[in-house]
């Protein structure tokens, strides 16, 4: 399989922070994804740009925070998370990337 276009707009960046960190030593990845992206489409996009099997893939949104910006009420945007699980034997080294 190899990757099309529509994967990397899937696919944002990955998420390095200590929880997706406690994750990744039970096999998993966490990866930013686009707000329309289904689980077939990211498991599909992980197994196509990584050449990785895929478990799981489980999703969550966080939802933007009201913040001040210079005085200025503004808003952050909401962000979709995707924790995918790898199959037994795979890894993805997230600080090298593509």
């Amino acid at each position: 399989m190899s990757a099309k276009p529509e994967h990397y707009d899937v696919i944002r960046k990955p998420v390095v922070t200590e929880k997706a960190t406690m994750a990744s030593e039970n096999g998993a990845v966490v990866f930013e994804v686009a707000i329309g992206a289904a689980k077939p489409q990211i498991k599909e996009a992980v197994e196509a740009l990584f050449g990785v099997k895929v478990k799981a893939v489980n999703t969550t949104i966080t939802k933007g925070k009201a913040k001040r910006f210079r005085g200025q009420m503004g808003r952050r945007a909401d962000v979709k998370k995707a924790y995918v699980t790898l199959e037994e034997g795979n890894t993805i080294d997230v600080t090298t990337g593509l």
